[in-house]
């Protein structure tokens, strides 16, 4: 699970993240949604100990993010909107050094997930090209590869269907639909509406560093008073703010 209490970012006289409180139950796929600069990949940072928040705390699996990171990062697969990747690396090479980062490392499970996945994501033929060489869809469909290997209790994600084709985006959806019955935690961002309302239990919407709302996409209507799509709600909702 996930558990944010009031967490805030200050960046000088700027505050990208303001008094955020969350929590997300095991087995949950909650989105989180805003606009541009709303303080949604702060948010994701502080949860994934990439910054550390001017106050406030952030637990995955009660382990804190910022105390008991090593612990709370091996529970933990990021994807982020664009994805960094060692270019001199072949797409199975990468894979590989994704499986030795943790304790359990290399295994005959592992070596067949790993194949499983590269068929999945059609990354087959090109496993053993170097890095450079992939397109941005296939640096992410590596990327969500990659973060399955180790089984993660919670999937904390970016914008998943940047560079996606369509076959890809579905697979992926289909993949998070999964993992959250299995009771994987998936804590997502996006911009794609149409994602959200499909796959998430519960929708938080953010604007200005504060969350403006919180629930699911029924909760959101009645509480509005809305009738129509998420987009609807979330447009009321941020003009509003």
């Amino acid at each position: 699970m996930i558990k944010i209490t009031n967490l805030c970012k200050h960046f000088g006289e700027l505050v990208a993240v303001e008094s955020l409180s969350i929590e997300i139950p095991k087995g949950e796929f909650f989105a989180f949604l805003g606009p541009n600069a709303a303080g949604k990949t702060t948010t994701i940072k502080l949860l994934t100990g990439l910054l550390k928040p001017t106050s406030g705390e952030a637990s995955i699996c009660d382990y804190d993010i910022q105390r008991d990171y090593i612990k709370a990062k091996s529970l933990i697969s990021y994807i982020p909107d664009f994805p960094f990747l060692y270019d001199k690396l072949t797409g199975r090479e990468f894979l590989n050094f994704v499986v030795d980062l943790y304790p359990a490392g290399r295994s005959k499970k592992t070596e067949a997930m790993m194949k499983e996945l590269l068929f999945i994501f059609g990354l087959v033929d090109h496993k053993d090209h170097l890095l450079e060489y992939y397109s941005h869809g296939m640096r992410q469909k590596l990327v969500f590869a990659a973060s399955l290997l180790h089984n993660p209790s919670v999937m904390i994600i970016d914008e998943p269907m940047v560079g996606l084709d369509p076959h890809s985006a579905k697979v992926v959806k289909d993949i998070l639909k999964n993992k959250s019955k299995e009771g994987v935690t998936i804590f997502l961002s996006t911009h794609t509406l149409s994602v959200a309302e499909e796959l998430a239990d519960r929708i938080g919407i953010i604007d200005k560093g504060k969350l403006l709302a919180i629930g699911t996409l029924d909760d959101l209507k009645a509480s509005f008073d809305i009738k129509g799509k998420l987009e609807d709600v979330f447009l009321r909702i941020t003009e509003e703010e």
